[in-house]
């Protein structure tokens, strides 16, 4: 009897703590709202690319007041690497509004759901297709089309948002797909922000004739930090120059050196220096 007792109570705990084994992962991978972070606040949607096959996460920071002006429509601004920059734009357009009375925008954040080479594809995205492409690169052309076809269309469909106002926002490998894209549809975004963007590969396609293009009010921003490489402020400071110079250039082009800016770290100041750019005609007086 006592050794019958004796393994009952072992079955018993092995079943507890296995149960417990099969719902700690459940439990870690419940999903965490950010319904509780209202300068996140908005909407998530995923959207599969119909040109590769590949997921992708959409996250959407709608304006302060959004839903009590019901007849209001938005510029939308276009994150690349929504992972990482949109928990940090975001907010700061919103903290931007505060300050500085720039107007509230459909903050876009366009994600992979992971920094994992496998999942993240950012590499192969934001390159064209050249003669120095490496194997793993040279995909603009499709996530070109994909922005293009799908998700401009979806985010318009779903929020009052503004066509005419559209902002394309990339930093480093993001950089080069922005400049490289107003090259190859000007009109689709209105303003375009580069920070600190690499100039390969097929570095020729970004200094390559543009397309054709209707509208008279498109603007490029490209913003260098001085304590970048020095591959990379010479970039932005030969693209710029030289497109500056061009008859043929769709856009009006701004350099923005940020003396003790680094490649990544300053990203927010240079959102907050290229958007107060392209704003400056519709700041309103700070709260």
């Amino acid at each position: 009897m006592h050794r019958l007792l004796c393994a009952c109570v072992l079955l018993l705990c092995v079943m507890v703590d296995a149960g417990a084994a099969a719902a700690a992962p459940a439990e870690a991978a419940r999903p965490v709202p950010l319904d509780h972070l209202p300068s996140l606040a908005g909407d998530y949607f995923p959207l599969v690319a119909a040109n590769t096959g590949r997921g992708h996460h959409v996250y959407v920071r709608l304006p302060d007041g959004y839903h009590q002006a019901p007849e209001k429509t938005w510029p939308v601004v276009y994150l690349l690497d929504g992972d990482s920059l949109f928990p940090l734009l975001a907010t700061t357009h919103m903290l931007l509004t505060y300050d500085e009375g720039l107007p509230e925008a459909i903050v876009v954040g366009i994600a992979y759901g992971g920094f994992d080479p496998s999942i993240n594809r950012r590499h192969h995205d934001y390159t064209a297709a050249g003669v120095d492409t490496a194997p793993d690169q040279g995909g603009a052309e499709r996530f070109h089309a994909f922005l293009r076809e799908q998700l401009l269309p979806e985010v318009e469909r779903r929020y009052r948002a503004d066509p005419a106002r559209r902002v394309l926002v990339g930093q480093s490998r993001g950089g080069y797909f922005v400049l490289w894209s107003a090259l190859r549809d000007p009109d689709l975004f209105q303003g375009r922000i580069a920070s600190n963007p690499v100039f390969a590969p097929a570095r020729e396609q970004l200094f390559d004739t543009p397309a054709a293009h209707r509208r008279d009010d498109l603007a490029v921003v490209v913003v260098s930090g001085a304590r970048d490489t020095a591959e990379r402020v010479r970039g932005a400071a030969e693209w710029t120059s030289a497109w500056s110079r061009r008859a043929d250039a769709p856009w009006a082009v701004d350099l923005v050196v940020l003396p003790e800016g680094t490649h990544a770290a300053s990203i927010g100041e240079a959102y907050r220096r290229a958007m107060l750019r392209l704003f400056v005609d519709t700041l309103a007086p700070a709260r």
